[in-house]
């Protein structure tokens, strides 16, 4: 049974048109898919949905999606179309959301547009360190950090930059999820590492080294997979076998590696067992 909801309805929903990368693909993708000023392709329209869709552009997953459920202009998959559905609904987008009731529950396979070539172990710096903490951060946070950081093996310069990324050095700040404090523990991380009181920086700071320097022997030292995880989960990372395609962790993790300078940080293999869903993403970096 075809399904009704066209892909385009998706812009009905007030999401802005942009003009970011994934966002041109999305048009193009468009315009190939419905033959807007170019010839129909919908095979091409699927290729380009699926460049943007692994950059994080919710409509493009939602309108892959569509795709697969109606089998226009590629085979019809119900399993691929909750992928891409799932993927979409996970950003907020309400259409995706109503669509997974009609295909089913999502897969944990990942099709294989969506895989990035696998890469190997990051290693060396990109332009060094891109922010100078001492010079913005507020005195007491930067010298706990430098403090504490290298305690629990963490450099200082990641620490910092979670920081500035999670709460911008504000020991009080509360999100909408009930993240807490400087590192935005939620209540599930600061029991899990002992934290009585996030809203303590000395606790929180103490709590957020603590699952850096976990996530950091998970991901064997791999800055972006780290950064992700503390962003989105760590399950998350191993679903998609890499950074989500979610448009705010793509980001998230680009500004923590330009602030960081580097793809790689020491790890410690003894803290926690290693993913084992990195094979499936890259060769492993050498514990130090």
């Amino acid at each position: 049974m075809a399904i009704s909801c066209a892909a385009a309805s998706v812009q009905a929903q007030g999401i802005a048109a942009d003009s970011t990368p994934a966002a041109t693909l999305r048009m193009q993708a468009i315009a190939y898919e419905n033959g807007e000023g170019v010839a129909r392709d919908p095979v091409l329209a699927a290729t380009l949905y699926c460049k943007g869709a692994r950059l994080g552009d919710a409509e493009a997953q939602y309108n892959l999606g569509w795709m697969y459920a109606n089998g226009r202009g590629v085979e019809r998959n119900d399993v691929i179309a909750a992928f891409f559905f799932h993927a979409a609904a996970e950003q907020g987008l309400a259409a995706a959301q109503r669509m997974l009731k009609v295909v089913g529950g999502p897969t944990t396979e990942v099709p294989d547009c969506m895989r990035e070539p696998a890469r190997p172990a990051a290693s060396g710096p990109i332009d060094g360190p891109g922010v100078d903490y001492q010079a913005v951060a507020p005195r007491k946070i930067f010298e706990l950090v430098m403090k504490m950081a290298p305690q629990y093996q963490v450099e200082p310069q990641l620490a910092l930059a979670i920081i500035a990324a999670e709460s911008n050095f504000n020991s009080l700040a509360l999100s909408p999820k009930n993240a807490q404090g400087l590192m935005q523990l939620i209540p599930e991380t600061s029991q899990r590492f002992n934290v009585r009181n996030p809203f303590d920086p000395a606790q929180n700071i103490r709590g957020g080294l603590t699952y850096l320097r976990w996530l950091l022997a998970y991901f064997e030292g791999d800055v972006a997979l780290v950064a992700a995880a503390y962003n989105a989960g760590e399950g998350k990372v191993e679903r998609y076998r890499g950074v989500p395609p979610y448009l705010e962790t793509r980001a998230y993790v680009q500004r923590i590696l330009k602030a960081v300078g580097t793809h790689a940080h020491p790890f410690d293999a003894k803290v926690a067992r290693a993913s084992p869903s990195l094979s499936l993403i890259r060769l492993p970096l050498r514990a130090k």
